[in-house]
């Protein structure tokens, strides 16, 4: 068993409050979630308005299929329009 996991540092540049960063985490988190069948959790920058990590998990039995699944999550949520990455921690284990 591999575990991947992404740890996305991101920027919410529309959001004026709290209530506005969840509303675009929350819905990031349900699309990754139905598309990508993913775990996905914010885990730090919980009370800055315009910031977000968010930690996203993949399990499998094949790096390759690890690292694509991957590759195709930080693809998906640069084309969110609400949120931009500005820093990608990858790891594979």
């Amino acid at each position: 068993m591999l575990i991947g996991s992404l740890l996305l540092e991101m920027n919410i540049p529309a959001a004026r409050s709290l209530k506005d960063k969840r509303s675009v985490i929350s819905s990031l988190k349900t699309k990754l979630r139905n598309k990508f069948n993913v775990s996905v959790a914010e885990v730090g920058e919980k009370d800055l308005w315009n910031r977000a990590d968010i930690a996203i998990v993949v399990v499998g039995d094949e790096f390759s299929f690890i690292d694509s699944q991957l590759q195709e999550i930080i693809k998906f949520v640069e084309y969110t329009k609400d949120a931009f990455i500005v820093d990608i921690k990858q790891e594979i284990f």
